[in-house]
């Protein structure tokens, strides 16, 4: 796999150990002829170690063997998530300081939802690339702004705060990127 196609989510194997990319940033070059730097962002799925990783967007990275399941939520507590494969019904549970990102958009129920499985041990949470959330609050539109494409925050049942259109209300469920954390539709 190349590097500039690596995605946030990816499981990879560095240094002969698989990690799991948190994070990308890219750095286009100033002078001509440069090459495209990706700086990512990762943690080593069996040590739990945060790792940087610097490449070309031409540097071949592989990626690791993992087996995706899908999972449901059950419940957390002050430490730990807990979910259930739909098949086997085989429980996982997972630091919350490592599903963080994640966590802004599991709801009880929500579906296509999907553990990466290694070594018969969860390393981590696929999330489909939308989901529905409910908001809990924000702020009424003012009547006559509609002409105009202003934005305010809304507060959603899992505690994100997305920019949502002026015309929309509280109670209302929308869909949002689970990639870019933004307003997708009302759902």
């Amino acid at each position: 796999m190349l590097a500039k196609d690596i995605k946030t989510g990816t499981v990879v194997v560095h240094e002969g150990a698989p990690v799991l990319i948190r994070g990308i940033t890219v750095h286009s070059p100033s002078a001509r002829g440069a090459a495209t730097l990706y700086k990512f962002r990762a943690r080593n799925v069996l040590t739990r170690n945060k790792v940087d990783i610097t490449m070309k967007g031409t540097d071949v990275i592989e990626e690791a063997d993992f087996s995706r399941r899908e999972v449901q939520l059950l419940y957390s507590d002050a430490t730990h998530l807990f979910v259930m494969d739909k098949e086997d019904y085989q429980q996982y549970e997972l630091p919350l300081e490592d599903v963080e990102e994640e966590l802004k958009y599991v709801t009880e129920g929500l579906e296509g939802m999907r553990a990466m499985i290694y070594n018969d041990g969860c390393v981590g949470l696929e999330l489909p690339a939308a989901v529905e959330l409910t908001i809990t609050q924000c702020d009424p539109g003012v009547k006559g702004n509609s002409a105009t494409s202003r934005s305010k925050p809304a507060t959603l049942e899992t505690g994100l705060v997305v920019q949502v259109p002026e015309y929309i209300k509280e109670g209302e469920r929308l869909k949002i990127d689970t990639r870019t954390g933004e307003y997708l539709a009302r759902a």
